[in-house]
């Protein structure tokens, strides 16, 4: 309807009445826009901005259009023939002086299409190139963190939802930038168009004298310019500001405050220039003087309350130490505190990633890894017990398992990590460094630079999240030594809320719960999760009355879950690529076991290197390649073999043949001999 009630004012002609309302109503709309781009937090806050401009600009030319077929139409008649907004622009702004009225409007121009809106058609053009190629970076960052456990599915949907929405916003202000540029440009030609037009309809059609007609369709004409460059200015401002906005939780005003007027030196050091200006003979001394003595007082006020309010006293939380305790007035058992099954230890500048009124985080990242681990793997994760450690270096933290380390490493607090994930566009200047949880080539960088690194491929993540992934990825690889009997008892006192008659026969009717932790330990070691209970305990109950060897249990659970085995590694693909052992090789590393047993495997050790070395390369190759590695083994080497090769290869899967379902097609990809 709106659109059509444009092409309309272009084709049929309107009333001065109607001329003043709708002039009237482009200057309200052009304010209601530019006020909201102002008071809006984010870009995408206005993501309707670049239709609205388009809707806007069509507004203008129309009213342009109808203008100045009332100016021609009735333009003899005097200055108000073409309605009360026109005469009042035509005589009040500019003195009824048609020579005043066009420096007026070519100012009105020249700020407009050469100050405004070239620069924020540069600043659009830019922020669409540049939010483009970010992108990659940024869909990245969002997978490590998914990954990591720091946010969930539905806040990893929204942001890779909000990074298309950016590029396609800033996609289509660099475009709606090109609007507002065409429409300073039809200013200019329609008041040229119109005063050539005033001037021939007023002397050869009404018969007034060149200088009475020159100054009547003038004034007029440069009355209806103004009435338009005016809206057209607030408009190209609303744009400038919006694709000059970086996203923040405060509106503009409260940026520019607590931005530019915060800093007591820069406003004590502006007052002492002004002050300096204003005693020189000859300046106006009372204008200098008195704006020096409100700067100055503003930078007195803002250094006092700067000397009351100090730092907030660093703050503990449910899962961090005492940081400096009180020493004992005597020793008891009491402090023999016993083996923290996850340990985190700081080094002192990292105290305040772990302190809540300082802005630090790191505990809700430890938090999400927890909860993300349990989920996967079936059982609870552990609390991780945080303390600082003055023997390790200002930047270094150290991770423990049952007291044991395990990781180490040193970040840089006040920088981000820009990580290289194998494919890069360029290089970034920095501190370079190591990813200390996979081992990738990084470099630190200043925060400033995080879209820089983005655009050029790295992923770029902070320090909260270097250490939560990195404490992540050792409990993934620690995760048998974490879960013991009382663990192993929860796990069957859930299942018999829910299969009581199973739990009551399996333990200790049918297997000791020794039997049942050694067994969910070599799950865990070999990267199977635990959730599915009900079948562990199915299979166990099943296949302990002939063996009580643990070996030989987990084989046939393995057995059990070998749908959900292989679903955890090659996803719902119907199709699984494999790696084989070729037959004689097979038949010497089997004569090489002993019968009946996982132990006691003797094989030449330059054999063991070359099969070694030939299964790492093959790894390597489907790594780069982004598939999973699968080595196909008969049943009785599959437990050997695994953990053998564990330690060297931790990304290659071992499975034995029973384990691989039968509606499951294999593609075998290589042999080896």
């Amino acid at each position: 309807m709106v659109v059509i009630m444009l092409l309309g004012m272009m084709v049929l002609p309107l009333p001065a009445l109607a001329l003043d309302m709708l002039f009237t109503f482009n200057i309200s709309l052009s304010l209601i826009i530019l006020m909201t781009t102002v008071y809006a937090v984010r870009p995408l806050d206005v993501a309707v901005f670049p239709s609205v401009l388009l809707l806007a600009t069509l507004l203008r030319l129309a009213l342009n259009v109808a203008s100045t077929r009332v100016v021609l139409m009735n333009g003899h008649e005097g200055a108000g023939a073409a309605g009360r907004v026109i005469q009042a622009f035509g005589d009040f702004v500019v003195g009824g002086s048609y020579a005043i009225g066009l420096v007026v409007f070519v100012i009105f121009v020249i700020i407009n299409f050469v100050v405004v809106t070239k620069g924020a058609g540069r600043v659009s053009e830019v922020n669409a190139r540049f939010t483009l190629d970010a992108m990659p970076g940024k869909q990245m960052a969002i997978d490590a963190d998914l990954n990591a456990g720091l946010i969930d599915q539905e806040e990893a949907r929204a942001r890779r939802q909000q990074v298309q929405q950016e590029s396609e916003f800033y996609g289509a202000m660099d475009g709606a930038s090109k609007f507002v540029r065409g429409d300073a440009v039809a200013g200019i030609l329609i008041l040229l168009i119109n005063i050539v037009g005033g001037l021939a309809v007023g002397t050869l059609q009404q018969g007034l004298a060149v200088g009475e007609a020159l100054r009547i369709y003038t004034l007029l004409t440069i009355g209806d310019g103004l009435v338009a460059q005016i809206p057209s200015l607030l408009l190209s401002t609303a744009a400038a500001i919006l694709v000059t906005r970086v996203s923040s939780t405060q509106e503009m005003g409260r940026q520019i405050v607590s931005q530019l007027f915060s800093s007591a030196r820069a406003l004590g050091v502006t007052a002492a220039v002004i002050g300096l200006l204003g005693i020189i003979p000859g300046m106006p001394n009372l204008a200098f003087l008195l704006l020096a003595g409100v700067t100055g007082g503003a930078a007195w006020m803002l250094h006092r309350g700067s000397r009351k309010g100090g730092p907030d006293e660093a703050g503990g939380g449910e899962e961090t130490a005492p940081l400096h305790p009180a020493a004992p007035a005597d020793l008891s058992w009491d402090d023999v505190h016993p083996v923290d099954l996850i340990g985190l230890e700081l080094g002192y500048r990292l105290i305040p990633l772990v302190d809540r009124s300082q802005g630090g985080d790191l505990m809700a990242r430890i938090k999400g890894v927890r909860k993300k681990l349990s989920q996967e793997l079936g059982f609870l994760i552990h609390p991780v017990h945080i303390r600082d450690n003055l023997e390790l270096t200002p930047n270094a933290y150290r991770i423990s398992i049952l007291g044991v380390p395990v990781g180490e490493a040193e970040v840089q607090p006040e920088l981000e990590m820009a990580i290289n994930p194998g494919q890069v566009f360029g290089a970034l200047p920095g501190i370079p460094g190591k990813d200390p949880a996979f081992g990738l080539d990084a470099v630190w960088i200043k925060a400033g630079e995080r879209e820089q690194a983005q655009t050029l491929g790295y992923t770029v993540v902070d320090v909260s999240t270097v250490i939560a992934t990195h404490l992540s990825t050792l409990i993934l690889e620690h995760a048998s030594d974490l879960l013991g009997h009382d663990e192993a008892q929860q796990l069957l006192n859930v299942l018999a809320r829910q299969a009581p008659k199973l739990a009551e026969d399996l333990v200790p009717k049918t297997v000791s719960l020794a039997v049942v932790v050694k067994v969910l330990q070599t799950l865990l070691a070999e990267r199977v999760p635990i959730r599915d209970m009900r079948t562990i305990a199915e299979s166990l109950a099943e296949h302990a009355a002939r063996s009580q060897d643990p070996v030989a249990l987990t084989a046939a659970v393995r057995a059990a879950l070998g749908r959900s085995i292989i679903q955890n590694i090659n996803g719902l693909s119907q199709e699984l690529d494999v790696i084989t052992i070729k037959p004689e090789l097979e038949q010497i590393l089997l004569k090489s076991t002993q019968q009946g047993s996982d132990e006691g495997v003797g094989i030449e050790p330059g054999l063991a290197q070359r099969l070694l070395s030939s299964l790492k390369d093959l790894t390597d190759k489907r790594e780069i390649a982004g598939e999973p590695s699968v080595l196909v083994v008969a049943p009785q080497l599959r437990a050997w073999l695994a953990r053998w090769l564990r330690p060297s290869i931790r990304s290659l899967h071992v499975l034995g043949v029973n384990e691989i379902p039968d509606n499951k097609r294999v593609r075998i990809v290589a042999s080896v001999g």
